[in-house]
Parts: C-alpha cells; sequence; structure tokens
C-alpha cells in the first residue's frame, strides 16, 4: 500500500497540544498514538470534529494539492489548511505507488478550471465543465483510475446523489481490488460509509474509534429519520415556536 500508517513526526519537535489543530480530540490522539491504515479507510463524523484536517494533512504529506488534484499539483486559489501536514510523518510500503489524487467536492469546480487553463498536451482529457457536478466528479477518476496510487477523497458526496455514490464506490472498489490503489474517504454518507470491506473510524469529541457501519450514528440517525421524519421536523418546528 502507498501508505500503512501515519504518526507524529518530532523533528524539529512536538506539535504542541494547546494549538489548532491539536486541540481536536481526533488530531490530538492520532498525534499520540499513529494510526495504522488499510486498503479502505473511512472517516466519518460530524461538522468541525476533525476528518477533513486528518485527510487533508495527509494528501498534504504525500504531495498533493491542498484543493486538490494529484501529486505535485501546484493548484492553490487561497490557503487555508493548518499546520498539521508539518507534524506528521508517513510510513510507506517498500516499492509502493508514489502517485495518487486527492479530491475534495468544494474546490473540484476550481480545479477543473485549473486543468483547462493548463492542459496536458500529450493526453486530452474530458471537459469537466461541460458535465454536470457529479458526472464530472465520476468522469475524473474514470480518467484516473487506471494509475496506481492514493485515492484521499473529502466528502465526495456533496457532488454526488444516490447512484452517483453507489457508482464511485464500484469505481474505488475495483481499484483497490485491482491490487493497485488504497483509498482513504471521509464522508458524511451512509451509503460511501459502507464500502465494502472497508475499516471505518468514527469521528468526535471522544477521538477516533473503530465503529462497524450498522453501529454509526450517522446510520442510527438516518435510519431513525426515514422510519419516521415527522419526530425530527416538528422537533425542530417546536423549537422555532
Amino acid at each position: 500500500m502507498p501508505i500503512t500508517r501515519v504518526e507524529e513526526f518530532n523533528d524539529p519537535g512536538p506539535m504542541p497540544r494547546d494549538v489548532w489543530p491539536a486541540t481536536l480530540s481526533p488530531v490530538r490522539q492520532l498525534l499520540d498514538e499513529g494510526l495504522d491504515l488499510d486498503p479502505v479507510t473511512v472517516f466519518v463524523g460530524d461538522n468541525g470534529v476533525g476528518k477533513s484536517t486528518i485527510v487533508e494533512a495527509i494528501a498534504l504529506q504525500f504531495g498533493m494539492g491542498p484543493e486538490g488534484g494529484g501529486t505535485g499539483s501546484q493548484h492553490s486559489t487561497r490557503p487555508s489548511e493548518s499546520m498539521l501536514c508539518e507534524h506528521i510523518r508517513l510510513r510507506r510500503e517498500p516499492g509502493a505507488p508514489r502517485g495518487g489524487f486527492f479530491m475534495r467536492a468544494e474546490t473540484m469546480h476550481g480545479f477543473f478550471t485549473y486543468l483547462e487553463e493548463h492542459p496536458n498536451r500529450s493526453r486530452p482529457e474530458p471537459r469537466f465543465h461541460e458535465r454536470s457536478h457529479g458526472e464530472s466528479f465520476l468522469d475524473f477518476v474514470i480518467d484516473r483510475a487506471r494509475w496506481p496510487g492514493l485515492w484521499i477523497l473529502d466528502e465526495p458526496e456533496s457532488a454526488l446523489s444516490f447512484s452517483g455514490c453507489l457508482a464511485l464506490i464500484g469505481l474505488l472498489q475495483s481499484i483497490v481490488d485491482s491490487g493497485i490503489g488504497q483509498v482513504i474517504l471521509s464522508t458524511h454518507s451512509p451509503v460511501l460509509a459502507a464500502f465494502p470491506g472497508a475499516t471505518i473510524h468514527e469521528v468526535g469529541e471522544w477521538g477516533l474509534r473503530r465503529t462497524a457501519w450498522e453501529d454509526l450514528d450517522l446510520v442510527r440517525h438516518q435510519r431513525s429519520f426515514l422510519e419516521s421524519p415527522e419526530r425530527y421536523l416538528r422537533h425542530l418546528t417546536d423549537e422555532d415556536d
């Protein structure tokens, strides 16, 4: 695998635990204990708990652009990444692929513009802006799927419908099954969290905990909502009143 473990890098010194993002429990646990990765690793958690901060730092330390793209990508519009990437190191298997792609739905529009402005002269690629958001997202994976390496995706469900999420799982599964790729995924989607064979880490104020899909708070809450949406919606109305 491209990455087997993430751990703190103590040269020239450890990251201060009273400085953001080390103040977030999942980030602090990652620094204190390290984290072993599998062929497919999924991070699930609420907004603001630190899952995107973790996957972003891994992508940057691997050599990917902060706003998406492959290793060596220089695309950047407004730097907002944390300093976490400077305080971690990645353990790699000998001979493992060193290429990969970082996809974050919130910045893919700008990244596709960057690709149009800096075309690959030797290999024409799809005109991503001429497709819908979700279609362009899947087209990008299809276009790059034959290249070995690490795939890091940050909340891709924001670009995808239900069927699009299933299609993405199928594409990524084929990459993993071929033995040429590894997937790290951050998501709010119970569909993407159900990635076959994935190791799931639930991320929250407790830190990181390995959790079975059916035991995720995300899955339990969405099941409950689908069974009785009026209970949740009535509660919101009552608060407004």
